[in-house]
């Protein structure tokens, strides 16, 4: 079944909120990442390597809490509608910002990373959201709008976390509580609500849960393989929020605003491929060669990040893995098309938790990698591994989504724009 309801059309505010809140919520993640290493080394005292699986730990408690709280506010908000569960994780997200800039010891840190999780969970109530109020036609540019608004939290969240981090460590927590809360209040006059009460759904319990929504899907083969292929490769792509900041320090002894200045680069790259080349690249190829091509071109980018024995090479991959971007608004609207009008909150909260799952394992699997490969008594040195493993985890993704399209041959020709 497909979407043919009409979408209803909303304000500009309304949409810029959206975009604005998927920002924080990513800066949420990227101002941590620069200064995490240092900050958890303060707290445990523990040698660099170490430290590394300290972080790992962190990102899957984070991830942990996402998966599990991803497809419960999807569903409230197919229920109760798309604004209150928006308003309530952006100020959960600023209390938690508060928690983590007091933290006395490794363990409030913790805390603070579950509330993230939970907060961060609100990522599939905003495409839920886009869902509502675009055209089915229209729906991969707009993913690739919310993909910009990420990749721009990931420009001035690592550059700002590590640019104030040099000065102290917790500072830059204090000021995205303050931004979170700024927006709650934005939010509260500007933002309508997308669902109308003839659209939204009665609230079951198998709906709300992660094993419940994943089950619903794999009721449907056409959705479970794009489900799977993208969960895959958000596994693969955790090698960058996971191992960068500790990568770069160990193989290229980095310090935090180096880090911070090469993600925000990252983020850069991101931002100008998801706003500025999507609608082209859509355009030009349709939704299906455009996956496929960003799949391909992410698999190249992290097999050179592996090799790359000098940080000149690690800038001049970035724009490739940033082009190879387009793969997930691609697999987005792919699986949006192919959902009903009344079911594209359980779509993208079924869709977050089996990328919060990869999120879970992936930081404790990458990270775990980097430590192996790189500690005192590793048999073999290579800090490039993680960066290796994520490369053979997206020719898997490739795989798993060309036997999608296999099973969807009759649905291909509608999805050629």
């Amino acid at each position: 079944m497909t979407d043919t309801a009409p979408a209803r059309p909303l304000g500009k505010n309304a949409f810029m909120f959206v975009l604005v809140t998927v920002f924080l919520d990513n800066l949420a993640y990227g101002l941590i990442i620069p200064v995490i290493p240092s900050l958890v080394q303060d707290l445990t005292g523990a040698p660099p390597e170490n430290a590394t699986l300290w972080i790992g730990a962190l990102s899957a408690t984070y991830a942990l809490m996402n998966f599990l709280m991803g497809p419960l506010l999807g569903a409230l908000s197919d229920r109760f509608g798309r604004r209150p569960v928006l308003l309530g994780s952006l100020a959960l997200l600023g209390l938690d910002f508060l928690v983590m800039a007091v933290a006395p010891s490794i363990w409030i840190l913790f805390i603070g990373r579950a509330l993230s999780g939970v907060a961060g969970a609100t990522f599939a109530t905003a495409n839920a959201y886009i869902a509502d109020t675009t055209s089915p036609e229209d729906r991969g540019r707009a993913f690739g709008t919310i993909g910009a608004a990420f990749g721009l939290g990931f420009i001035f969240g690592p550059i700002l976390g590590g640019l104030i981090g040099e000065i102290d460590h917790r500072l830059p927590f204090y000021c995205a509580a303050l931004l979170c809360g700024l927006n709650v209040l934005y939010g509260l006059f500007v933002l309508p609500e997308s669902l109308p009460p003839e659209r939204r759904r009665t609230f079951q319990l198998s709906r709300a849960n992660p094993l419940g929504a994943a089950r619903h899907f794999s009721k449907l083969p056409h959705i479970a393989w794009f489900l799977v292929a993208g969960g895959v490769y958000f596994l693969a792509h955790t090698v960058y929020p996971a191992t960068w900041s500790v990568h770069g320090a160990i193989r290229y002894d980095w310090t935090p605003f180096q880090i911070g200045l090469s993600l925000g680069l990252v983020g850069l790259g991101a931002a100008v491929v998801q706003a500025g080349l999507m609608s082209r690249i859509l355009k030009r190829f349709g939704l299906v060669q455009t996956a496929t091509f960003g799949l391909c071109l992410n698999m190249a980018a992290m097999t050179g990040y592996a090799f790359a024995v000098s940080p000149v090479l690690v800038f001049l991959l970035i724009p490739v893995s940033a082009l190879g971007g387009v793969a997930t608004p691609s697999i987005n609207a792919i699986m949006s098309r192919l959902t009903p009008a009344d079911a594209q909150g359980e779509l993208q909260g079924a869709s977050s938790s089996l990328n919060a799952l990869g999120m879970i394992l992936g930081p404790l699997t990458m990270n775990g990698v980097l430590y192996l490969f790189t500690h005192d008594g590793a048999p073999v040195h290579f800090a490039g591994a993680a960066f290796l493993l994520g490369a053979v985890l997206t020719g898997l993704a490739l795989l798993i989504f060309r036997r999608g399209l296999a099973a969807n041959r009759a649905a291909l020709p509608s999805l050629s724009s």
